[in-house]
């Protein structure tokens, strides 16, 4: 049993290499993160009994998905039994001409890239019979709010997008797994050390093994849709009813 994990070097990618692993899957990691990703594999090939693959690349590439998937099902000779959608990017800031960059690789990444990983290897799992696959979206999916005004849109369009999958695919015997979290303690979002740990002692940050031991038990039962965290029923909601010009006041006083 094989598990391709894109961002697989750091973080949550990381996190779900490592309980994988102990499950006794062997690894295929993805990552631009070279250095990282070196580190890792060999950590876990010590750590784990499992045979550890590692992968450098920019998946924020247009044509990144099909080179990822060429290069798995021809030069590695292997269909992973699972595809873990993980790699992503943030930024918080108003949004400006000096962003077209940023922004059409966070588009490419969250988007292009996991819709065609998903076709190309959601139809040979569809041929095999069997296959799993999870997408990261995000409980800002939920939030349409300024300062992350591509992440937001990227991330809604991930979960629904995962949703619908789903149903597709699921009579061939192969499941599709959104994952939908709240805040987690990652890299990702560049908060200082101490301000993490506060937000962790609070609940109102989660570890990534908290999230990723849920993903993968939803993974398993293939559940569609999952959002771990009481923040996911209360923080959305109440964000909703906040008022245009209360918002606008707020991003004024952000930025």
């Amino acid at each position: 049993m094989t598990a391709l994990i894109t961002g697989g070097s750091s973080g949550m990618g990381l996190e779900y290499a490592s309980q994988l692993a102990a499950k006794g899957y062997d690894l295929v990691l993805v990552s631009n993160r070279e250095e990282e990703l070196k580190s890792a594999g060999e950590r876990l090939e010590t750590k784990y009994p499992v045979r550890v693959t590692t992968h450098f690349q920019d998946l924020a590439a247009p044509d990144a998905a099909d080179e990822l998937f060429r290069w798995c099902t021809e030069t590695l000779g292997v269909l992973p039994d699972i595809l873990v959608n993980n790699a992503g990017m943030f930024f918080f800031k108003e949004l400006s001409l000096e962003d077209l960059d940023r922004v059409q690789a966070m588009l490419n990444l969250h988007m292009v890239t996991v819709t065609r990983s998903c076709l190309l290897f959601g139809e040979a799992m569809k041929k095999r019979g069997s296959g799993r696959i999870l997408i990261m979206s995000s409980m800002a999916a939920r939030i349409p709010a300024p300062g992350i005004t591509i992440y937001s849109a990227t991330k809604a369009y991930l979960k629904s997008f995962g949703r619908s999958l789903s149903y597709e695919l699921k009579p061939y015997g192969v499941s599709v797994t959104t994952v939908c979290p709240a805040a987690i303690a990652t890299p990702l979002y560049r908060l200082d050390e101490k301000k993490m740990k506060f937000g962790v002692r609070c609940g109102l940050i989660h570890t990534p093994k908290w999230l990723v031991r849920r993903a993968i038990r939803a993974m398993l039962h293939g559940r569609r849709v999952i959002s771990p965290s009481l923040m996911n029923l209360w923080l959305p909601a109440l964000i909703a009813l906040l008022p245009g010009p209360l918002v606008a006041a707020i991003w004024k006083r952000l930025k």
